[in-house]
This record gives structure tokens, sequence and C-alpha cells, in this order.
């Protein structure tokens, strides 16, 4: 068996379910957004490996509500992967209502995340998925500098920790250069439309085969 994990904010729940019948259940009830389409590219093209998948995001949350729940909806899972999207929140509730997470927090917190991960579970596969924002929506002009300092951190401990990393922003602007505006790709300058799912997900996946 291949367990994956997805855990993060809003961008990976997505409605996923709640119901305590779903809770210990892997591929069933995943939500409208990537780590679905995740399952059920995986479910088809590796339909003998036994993959099984759990999604963990819960919307509103920073890096300080995935430290509190780190060891009820992660480690004590026992996955042998685990995607990690986390940081919008940190700078949009800081903005918006001064319950954010410093830049300098966000990658303490964010780097003990790992190190715990690592040392419960030595044969763990990480994936990192960059924080993003587009400038629109919700979005106001003082985000963008601030998600790439929370950018630049992920990247760096993708890089300590030696895990797949999945550059979302990059992605993002490139498909707004070359294929579609960016009320495309996003609802609010946030949160992934359908559209926008699926090309984190394609990114997921390709970045999840070098480390597979």
């Amino acid at each position: 068996m291949t367990k994956i994990v997805f855990i993060g904010d809003s961008v990976t729940d997505v409605g996923r379910s709640r119901e305590p019948d779903f809770a210990d259940c892997g591929n069933k009830l995943l939500g409208n957004g990537y780590p679905a389409l995740v399952t059920a590219r995986l479910l088809r093209d590796f339909p003998l490996e036994n993959i099984v998948c759990f999604n963990r995001g819960i919307s509103g949350d920073r890096v300080l509500n995935l430290y509190a729940r780190w060891r009820m909806d992660a480690l004590n899972l026992q996955p042998d992967v685990l995607s990690i999207l986390i940081g919008v929140n940190d700078t949009w509730h800081g903005k918006k209502w001064n319950t954010g997470v410093s830049v300098e927090r966000y990658g303490r917190v964010y780097r003990e995340l790992l190190s715990w991960s690592q040392e419960e579970l030595p044969s763990l596969k990480l994936m990192l998925m960059e924080p993003f924002v587009l400038p629109f929506g919700v979005v106001e002009d003082d985000w963008p500098p601030e998600m790439a300092e929370r950018q630049a951190i992920v990247r760096q401990l993708a890089k300590d920790f030696k895990t797949g990393f999945v550059p979302c922003q990059d992605i993002l602007n490139e498909a707004c250069r070359h294929i579609a505006p960016q009320e495309h790709w996003l609802l609010d300058g946030v949160h992934p439309t359908l559209a926008g799912h699926q090309l984190l997900a394609d990114a997921w996946l390709q970045e999840y085969a070098k480390i597979k």
C-alpha cells in the first residue's frame, strides 16, 4: 500500500468530507480540488499499486493550525507521502485581522513540522507546494511581496529536506502569460477554479513521478 496525505488550507480542503464514517477511509469524498484530481489519476494509472489518499485540508488554516493538528491529521495516518500547501492565510489573516503569522515564524514552524515528520517517519517522502496568489480579487497590493518571502522559505525547505517541490506561483504565472487570463485559473486571486486545480494536479503528478 502507498498512503498519500494532502494537508493544508482551503485550497486543499475544497469541500472535503468531515463525516465520521469517512474519517479513516481513503479515496472517498476528497473534495473538489487537486487532491481528488491527483487521486483519480493515480487510481486510473496504477490500479494494482493499492494507493490510498486522504485529504486533511481545513479552510482558514495557517501554519500554526497545522502544527496544532499535526499528530492527529498527519503523523498518525502513517503516510508514505505527505503533501503540504500552506501560507496564504498566514499573510491574508495578518493583513485583514492581524491574526496572521510573521514570515520568520512561518519559516520556523514549517521547518519544525518537516523535522518532526522525518524523525517520526524516516522513510516518509515529502511534497511541498509553494503558496501562491494572483493580483486581483481579494489580493491587495502588499500581499505579493510578502508571499514571495514565504515562497522563498518553502523553496529553501524543499532543498534542505530534499523533498519534492511544486512551484505553484511560477506555474500560474506561466499559464497566465501563455494560455488564459488569471481569472481562468483563480476565482479571487487565492482559490483555484476547476481549471486551476487541474493545473496544480498535473504539476503535482509530474513531481510525484520524480520521487515515487
